[in-house]
């Protein structure tokens, strides 16, 4: 009898302890290094390959995605050392970007800034068609599975999630997955957002909010605005006018991101 107690009770334990160390995290700050290759976002143009060796292959930020109450807050942190060689005038914009996401109301608050302007955009929450496959990577401690998704007809956006974080958002306005993107790679975008580190104590909710504007427009205001300040890019050379369309059309992804 002691020995069928001794097996049970190992039994017993041996289903109960997986469940009991999986731990849910319903609110934390999230640290993503945002790595973007600019000498190949420059493209090959005349004016790109007099800047290229004056720069930095990479621009590295640091963001920080802060969550609770199903709703997050997604801003820049800081550069890396290597990124401040790049001109202050190159930098201003992605500081003073910030994404507020609402997942409960599938409502998205962004601040873009354009041309040295903060414009506040209300909109809603993208909604996104993923296939999730079965390759799985660790990022940040968390065990991460990998899905795929189509933004802009043909723009592919491989991102990896994981369950243990009870947010279906992610950097920018990536989501719609079953739990927090940890990691996305946009190659045509040349850029990626990987989460460095997850910390869950001290979490100010407070700076949770919407963007504060007297006026706010839409996704589509936002769009116009961006073809309209990038239609004169233009070069007479054929070669280098195609590279000119592709950076245009890469402003634009990353715009309405």
């Amino acid at each position: 009898m002691m020995k069928q107690k001794i097996f049970f009770g190992i039994l017993w334990s041996f289903f109960m302890l997986p469940g009991e160390a999986q731990v849910f995290i319903s609110k934390a700050t999230i640290e993503f290094e945002v790595k973007s290759n600019i000498r190949k976002t420059m493209g090959n143009g005349t004016f790109a390959e007099m800047l290229k060796d004056q720069l930095p292959q990479f621009k590295t930020g640091y963001y920080d995605f802060t969550f609770a109450n199903n709703k997050s807050i997604f801003k820049f942190d800081h550069w890396s050392d290597e990124t401040k060689k790049i001109p202050e005038w190159w930098r201003t914009s992605d500081e003073e970007n910030i994404w507020y996401c609402d997942y409960h109301s599938g409502l998205i608050n962004i601040q873009k800034n354009i041309d040295g302007s903060d414009l506040s955009i209300k909109d809603t929450l993208r909604k996104l068609k993923w296939k999730i496959t079965n390759e799985n990577r660790i990022i940040a401690g968390f065990n991460c599975r990998k899905a795929v998704t189509i933004i802009y007809d043909s723009v592919y956006v491989f991102a990896f999630y994981t369950d243990e974080i009870m947010i279906p958002g992610g950097p920018c306005t990536i989501n719609g997955l079953p739990g927090m993107i940890l990691g996305v790679t946009i190659p045509r975008l040349y850029t990626s957002w990987i989460a460095t580190k997850v910390m869950v104590n001290d979490i100010d909710e407070k700076i949770i909010k919407p963007i504060s504007a007297k006026k706010s427009y839409d996704l589509q205001f936002l769009e116009s605005t961006i073809k309209d300040r990038t239609k004169d890019w233009y070069s007479d050379d054929a070669a280098e006018n195609a590279e000119i369309q592709q950076q245009k059309a890469r402003t634009l992804w990353l715009s309405l991101l």
